[in-house]
């Protein structure tokens, strides 16, 4: 068969099963509006701790630093709501900390808390059917951001390619806020590696704690998601409702070594958060996050609004831009941009994953092509190195720790001027910046931006990550004394592969 022929075959076939699908391209919502802050124990907290003089500053952050923390503050938010939950994730494990949560959520949920939950479509690995029978309870509702309509095996994948260009738009936004007035934002998913209690790969991760008048910006972006046209409820994906719900029941709380016992009980919580809330920063902060339904699906060239906002923020540096990326990918149109900066004086210095470091060689693949360039324009590259101190320092657990298990970057942050910073879901790459909706906080206060600055800068030092430089024109690693002239501490398999990768035009898809 001719390959023009066997081409409109394989269409036929992409179209004849996406036809099978039954879902329809958008879903009419009753619009829910923003609900009206009531009175809470919540509220009545925040508002014990606004600042005593009239300032600018109208909001008050914590960063969330290590998965103790982290997880910590998200169950005594839960435990002591009293009104409603909202939560958006791209990915919601099935793990300890993921049951444990959602176990959590139910027992909100019963003592009549509204809970909203809002996932994408892509990690849900067939938890339809589970995900479904918790939206069962009258005071639980869940809904699926752009769900691929076919929900099985090949049929799914083929028919993902037949709407590659909607299909491939996923929600990369996290938030969890409860009764109005107290959000966590920033770069974790719910599962074990984000929390520093998984056995086989941890992340150093960052989000923050937030309260104030930038939560009412916060709750409005989860409304966008919540009303939009991409937002399915989760019976109309499941075929079927689990009856294993009871499994929640027996779920115990995640245990850390060296770290107290979580906050369990509503005394307990409430006492927690005002520790907290002690230890809060005022600041002047905003929250922006992308459209949940783009204008022109099939336009992947126009820069989303988080990514007009971080250009907006590099390009207003006169000093120095700190980033830390899981990912990092700038095209020739970003390089181009980044180069007028750093010849006006500007240090540019990026913090990413090693390839030892990275938990995708496919991610990482996209990095490595693009690094001589990056270096080339005059950009500092420090890679992290998997046996950094900075992972015993968060989980206080050398087992969670590489060469035991896999440590690796998750955070997505960056400083400017040592005056900004940002903290979100956005990574600095290709499908952050055209393809998913993202969000971000930007943080106007100098002693924060300080503080962040001087964290990635640590992280950058020789203990924790290797530099690069360009030697007569190639890529070199350099720790002290010591250079490599390939990725140190990688096999030959895993160089080629990411060698073979670089040929595929997927730079964007990363």
């Amino acid at each position: 068969m001719p390959a023009l022929q066997r081409l409109h075959v394989i269409i036929i076939l992409i179209a004849t099963l996406s036809g099978c699908a039954s879902l329809p391209e958008e879903i009419k919502h009753p619009v829910e509006p923003l609900a009206p802050q009531l009175t809470s124990t919540l509220s009545t907290l925040t508002d014990s701790f606004q600042p005593e003089q009239s300032t600018q500053e109208e909001s008050a952050i914590l960063l969330q630093d290590n998965g103790w923390d982290a997880l910590a503050q998200r169950l005594a938010l839960i435990e002591t709501a009293e009104q409603s939950i909202d939560v958006q994730y791209y990915i919601w494990n099935a793990d300890a900390s993921g049951l444990y949560l959602a176990n959590r959520l139910i027992a909100a949920a019963d003592r009549g808390v509204k809970v909203r939950v809002m996932l994408d479509d892509f990690n849900l690995s067939e938890r339809e059917s589970f995900l479904a029978a918790l939206d069962l309870h009258p005071q639980i509702e869940i809904r699926i951001f752009n769900p691929i309509p076919s929900r099985r095996g090949v049929v799914k994948w083929l028919n993902l390619l037949s709407d590659f260009s909607r299909l491939n738009r996923r929600m990369h936004n996290k938030s969890f806020t409860v009764d109005g007035v107290l959000s966590i934002v920033g770069g974790r998913n719910i599962g074990d590696e984000y929390f520093d209690l998984s056995d086989e790969i941890n992340f150093r991760d960052r989000d923050v704690l937030v309260m104030g008048t930038v939560v009412t910006d916060i709750q409005a972006s989860f409304v966008n998601y919540w009303n939009s046209g991409w937002s399915y409820p989760i019976n109309l994906l499941a075929d079927k409702v689990s009856s294993d719900l009871a499994v929640l029941d027996k779920v115990p709380a995640p245990h850390y070594k060296h770290y107290p016992a979580l906050p369990a009980g509503n005394k307990s919580a409430k006492s927690f958060l005002k520790d907290m809330m002690d230890e809060m920063t005022w600041v002047q902060a905003r929250f922006i996050s992308d459209r949940p339904v783009p204008v022109d699906v099939d336009n992947t060239n126009e820069p989303k609004a988080t990514a007009k906002l971080l250009a907006e923020l590099a390009n207003q540096s006169d000093q120095e831009i700190l980033l830390e990326s899981a990912y990092l990918i700038f095209d020739d149109r970003q390089l181009k941009a980044l180069q007028m900066l750093t010849d006006n004086g500007v240090q540019i210095k990026a913090l990413t994953n090693s390839m030892a470091s990275n938990d995708l060689v496919t991610n990482h693949s996209g990095y490595a092509g693009r690094r001589e360039d990056m270096l080339d324009h005059g950009i500092q590259l420090y890679e992290l190195k998997p046996e950094t101190t900075l992972c015993e320092e968060s989980t206080r657990d050398l087992s969670k720790c590489a060469p035991t298990a896999a440590y690796g970057l998750h955070a997505k942050s960056a400083v400017y001027d040592r005056r900004v910073t940002s903290i979100g879901s956005f990574n600095f790459n290709l499908r952050s910046t055209y393809l998913n909706t993202e969000s971000i906080l930007v943080i106007d206060n100098k002693r924060v931006a300080e503080m962040l600055a001087d964290d990635i800068e640590q992280a950058m030092n020789e203990d924790n990550s290797w530099r690069l430089n360009l030697y007569e024109g190639k890529v070199r690693w350099y720790s002290g004394e010591k250079s490599w002239n390939s990725e140190p501490e990688t096999v030959l398999g895993e160089r080629v592969k990411s060698s073979l990768l670089q040929l595929l035009p997927i730079e964007k898809y990363l």
